[in-house]
């Protein structure tokens, strides 16, 4: 069984969107390599000051630099011990689901287990065309192609036909999931209902972004989340399984905090030339201000949303030098972290869940005795005629040529 991190409770990390963004204070235009370079750096630093989770967008536009997260992953998992690794998001409508299937499980091999994703359909019509898909169809391709990725991660041998690929015959997803146990699932949304509904249909994640909008608006969605996750039978509302995102921006005294903020907030590319920075504040979560005012405000979060399971910052963004995001993440770690753990975690009733873990769910599948460690056969690639290729699983009855190939 692999090692994993002790997170339990709630968990708190960042997400970073990736933007190649102009300093408009100093007028510089970092590189991408330079930007890539600070993301691995950021990473290490969250784990440094105790943070428990490190995710990253994916575009495939400029200014993003995030086309393979999972690429950037495996170098941060490779420099760290402890921080779980994951995405914000990762494009389910886009890429196709065997190759999600097939990073995201090599990723938790590399990680040792501190692997999950969020998956969504994105938010960059473009996109679509690029990989040779119809915007249009957005939600029916994300309903059929994580119904697929499900089946590829469940089951050593895949027989599928759907509308939006090509079918499968006898296909093996390699590696399989680390211990048997697929990654952990967030279905991450922004406004869609109904990603709130396949999150709660498969007892899976929802994580509501909660940086564009007024609280209200993913209060709502979060509730549908609650009310569907309990109709599908996976237990109460309140154990449905919650994360929600946010952003700050701190100094110690909070006017240093507003003027240090104004320049970059407004030459934002997502909110840039906009409302004004109070304006925002006002109608959306982002907090720009003394670390108590941060831990004042995403502490009453519970009241808005109930117990959840993952709080994640955006604070990397619209040109902030990486000396700077250094300097926030100290602050989160040595003040509003700790604060808010104490905070979220008082009073918390029994029956909520803890934050997905790797070692948690390999609990729950294999109690006490030990887990799966997939070793592959003789087999080269026939699974139509030789079964299943990999040694703990039976070979069908009446395989052709498959017949005592259990142990082979």
């Amino acid at each position: 069984m692999s090692e994993q991190p002790d997170t339990s409770g709630i968990q708190f990390g960042l997400f970073t969107v990736s933007d190649v963004t102009q300093n408009p204070v100093t007028g510089e235009t970092p590189s991408e390599r330079q930007k890539i370079k600070d993301a691995i750096t950021i990473a290490k630093h969250a784990e440094e000051v105790g943070l428990d989770v490190f995710a990253i967008g994916e575009h495939h536009n400029p200014p993003f630099w995030s086309s393979s997260p999972t690429t950037t992953l495996a170098a941060i998992a490779a420099q760290t011990e402890r921080i779980i690794l994951s995405t914000s998001t990762t494009l389910i409508t886009t890429n196709d689901p065997v190759k999600i299937a097939e990073d995201f499980a090599m990723l938790q091999h590399i990680a040792d287990g501190r692997t999950d994703l969020m998956l969504g359909r994105g938010n960059t019509g473009p996109v679509y065309p690029w990989f040779g898909k119809d915007i249009r169809q957005g939600l029916p391709l994300a309903i059929e192609s994580y119904a697929l990725l499900r089946k590829l991660w469940d089951e050593d041998v895949v027989d599928w036909e759907g509308k939006f690929r090509t079918p499968l015959q006898g296909f093996t997803s390699t590696p399989r999931p680390l211990d048997g146990v697929a990654p952990f699932v967030w279905h991450g949304s922004i406004r869609t209902p109904e990603i709130a509904e396949q999150a709660a249909y498969y007892g899976d994640g929802f994580f509501a972004n909660n940086i564009f909008w007024p609280k209200e608006h993913y209060q709502r969605l979060i509730e549908l989340y609650r009310q569907r996750f309990a109709h599908y039978g996976h237990g109460t509302p309140e154990q449905a399984i919650v994360g929600i995102g946010g952003q700050v921006f701190m100094r110690a005294k909070s006017q240093d905090a507003v003027n240090e903020f104004r320049p970059y907030f407004d030459n934002a590319p997502v909110y840039g030339h906009g409302p004004s920075m109070e304006d925002f504040t006002e109608m959306t979560p982002l907090t720009v201000g003394s670390p108590q005012q941060v831990i004042d405000r995403y502490a009453a979060m519970r009241d808005t949303f109930g117990d959840y399971q993952r709080q994640l910052f955006l604070i990397d963004h619209a040109g902030l030098p990486l000396k700077v995001v250094l300097e926030q993440l100290d602050i989160l770690g040595g003040e509003v972290v700790p604060a808010l753990r104490r905070e979220l975690m008082t009073n918390r009733p029994a029956e909520v869940p803890d934050a997905p873990t790797h070692a948690a769910r390999i609990k729950a599948v294999y109690g006490d005795g030990p887990s799966r460690e997939a070793r592959p056969g003789a087999n080269r690639g026939d699974n139509l005629t030789a079964g299943s290729p990999y040694q703990d699983t039976a070979t069908p009855a009446g395989a052709a040529f498959g017949l005592g190939r259990k142990g082979a």
